[in-house]
């Protein structure tokens, strides 16, 4: 049984890793305050998010166990870790510059926002301000917004 977080996204979705499944690395959850973290972030922004663009949105990288971090090549000190970012992704006509500029347009809170070629990496600062930091990885070459 799947535990919801809200209407359209669960837990579980977040433990999700191919990477892990592939290195047979235990990727769940391990403490509440990593829990309280995810569903800070789905709450006030990946949820919203969804509702604006009336479309699923895929969570692609959620919560990251040290060892998966490492094992994906994540910043020494991602919020991944911490249960406070997603790259999430949407399928159809939607572009990552365009699920950039919803975010921005509605006003939503984000600590970081990271602009690839296919997803966007989209964090909420659980314990603090939102910095709004707006960063374009090398893999992205669109449109700055």
């Amino acid at each position: 049984m799947k535990t919801p977080i809200t209407k359209h996204f669960t837990y579980e979705e977040f433990e999700y890793s191919r990477k892990a499944q592939e290195l047979d690395m235990d990727n769940r959850i391990p403490s509440d305050e990593i829990r309280s973290a995810i569903r800070l972030l789905v709450v006030n922004l990946l949820q919203p998010l969804r509702n604006l663009l009336h479309r699923p949105l895929i969570v692609s990288s959620g919560y990251r166990s040290p060892a998966l971090n490492q094992a994906v090549g994540g910043a020494k000190n991602s919020q991944h870790m911490r249960g406070e970012a997603a790259d999430v992704y949407c399928k159809g006509a939607l572009e990552t510059l365009l699920l950039a500029q919803t975010v921005l347009r509605s006003g939503l809170p984000f600590d970081q926002m990271i602009l690839y070629k296919f997803l966007l990496h989209l964090s909420f600062n659980a314990a603090g301000p939102q910095r709004h930091q707006i960063l374009y990885d090398k893999s992205y070459r669109g449109a700055t917004l």
